[in-house]
């Protein structure tokens, strides 16, 4: 891990994901449906449910789609589908009820707004607290991932595992690398990680068991990316 990701570790994890704001608010949590299993499908050549916008901008070459449903523009609940592409098609693969940022979802995120980007991201680089647990994107196990202990308990092992998403980072880089491209004001450091039963500052929050079926099944050579959002941006 470079120096200037052990240097920034603290800062890391005190605006970032879970952040300072490890309270348990669950404000815009309204309604707890997680997505159909049975919805129909009409294309299944498309991801279900995300429209052109986003759609155009799921790389050509990417076969691995983690979709994050939210569900509304200000909820903190949304649901994580992975989906695998078999040709041309896209099969739903798993899912998990999730959580997002506190406020919900914004498509301009600053830092410490406590609201999740909306986009598509790809998803290149993992690590946590914990050993690697058979990843097959390349993993950085370090003790500084750990949230700090006068956070909540229900928060401390916020980081046993995470996945970065590629907002605003240098991919190929170890999460905890603090470097913002796009400058310190776009946020960043915004990750899957562990549940802790309520929204996050930013990240998108998955069960431990779908955060180890995420790192031992998302594999670079099949490009994965992150297509995230609440339910209306995400059909735009």
């Amino acid at each position: 891990m470079r120096a200037a990701a052990a240097t920034g570790a603290a800062l890391i994890l005190l605006t970032a994901c879970g952040g300072a704001g490890g309270d348990g608010d669950k404000s815009g949590g309204q309604g707890k449906q997680a997505l159909r299993s049975s919805a129909p499908v009409s294309d299944p050549t498309r991801i279900p449910k995300v429209g052109d916008a986003l759609q155009a901008k799921i790389p050509a070459d990417s076969r691995q789609v983690v979709a994050v449903y939210g569900n509304g523009v200000n909820s903190a609940d949304s649901t994580v589908v992975l989906y695998t592409k078999q040709g041309k098609k896209w099969e739903r693969t798993r899912s998990w009820a999730a959580h997002n940022g506190k406020r919900g979802w914004t498509t301009g995120h600053r830092e410490g707004d406590k609201r999740s980007p909306v986009g598509v991201y790809s998803l290149s680089d993992a690590g946590g607290v914990l050993p690697d647990p058979g990843a097959r994107l390349p993993y950085n196990q370090a003790a500084a991932f750990a949230a700090p202990h006068y956070w909540p308990k229900t928060h401390w092992h916020d980081f046993d595992y995470v996945i970065a998403i590629d907002y605003n980072r240098v991919k190929g880089t170890s999460p905890l690398d603090p470097t913002r491209p796009q400058g310190q004001s776009k946020g960043g450091s915004i990750w899957l990680h562990m549940d802790h039963g309520s929204g996050t500052s930013a990240c998108v929050s998955v069960p431990k068991s779908g955060m180890e079926y995420l790192l031992k099944n998302l594999d670079p050579a099949l490009h994965p990316v992150v297509v995230m959002g609440d339910k209306a941006h995400l059909a735009a």
